[in-house]
């Protein structure tokens, strides 16, 4: 389990941040320029919030993921660290269009149809699509399409209309624990030993 064991790479708080710039990463590469003009067209924003963005990437919940709850203490030599704790992050991923009226539905129905496809065939970030603290961490985040009720989604959308979105799910990542205590270690040894 990554992070999880002594040696293994440790995760800090950044690793959400870093999660979404890593799926906006592969994102970009496969829709920049065919359906995206320039790499900024995509990024991390709330669809109400995405000034010039065509695909926005909102991170709307996290959840604790149990199946990887570790319970096992971390040595770090003088002292021993708590477990990292796994967690699943859910996206709503929304495109937009500045195109005419006319065009418009079938600009968004192209990267929305763009980005299925590439999540499809592209199920894992890991190695090269991480940035930021992933780099290098050996991390391999799943990502997973997600079906929600049309009641949440539509509640991701306060005071506008609901906008045609896709759901993923990415996991697990790891936040590191900041709790340690100390490690007593053996230091001397006295043996005696009496005949009987």
């Amino acid at each position: 389990m990554p992070g999880i064991g002594k040696g293994d790479a440790m995760a800090s708080y950044t690793v959400l941040t870093d999660t979404g710039l890593s799926l906006a990463k592969v994102l970009k590469e496969a829709l920049v320029p065919e359906l995206v003009a320039h790499p900024d067209g995509v990024g991390l924003a709330h669809p109400q919030d995405r000034g010039e963005l065509n695909l926005s990437l909102y991170l709307y919940e996290v959840k604790e993921n149990t199946d990887f709850r570790s319970h096992h203490l971390i040595d770090q030599g003088d002292s021993i660290r708590y477990p990292p704790i796994a967690l699943d992050l859910s996206y709503l991923i929304t495109a937009h269009s500045a195109s005419d009226v006319l065009t418009r539905a079938m600009d968004e129905h192209r990267m929305i149809g763009k980005t299925i496809q590439v999540l499809f065939d592209h199920p894992v970030l890991s190695g090269t699509d991480l940035v930021g603290s992933l780099v290098g961490s050996g991390a391999a985040i799943r990502i997973t399409k997600e079906e929600i009720p049309l009641e949440t989604a539509v509640s991701l959308f306060p005071n506008v209309p609901y906008k045609l979105s896709l759901n993923y799910k990415l996991g697990p990542v790891f936040v590191d624990s900041n709790r340690t205590k100390s490690a007593a270690r053996v230091k001397e040894r006295h043996v005696s030993l009496q005949r009987k």
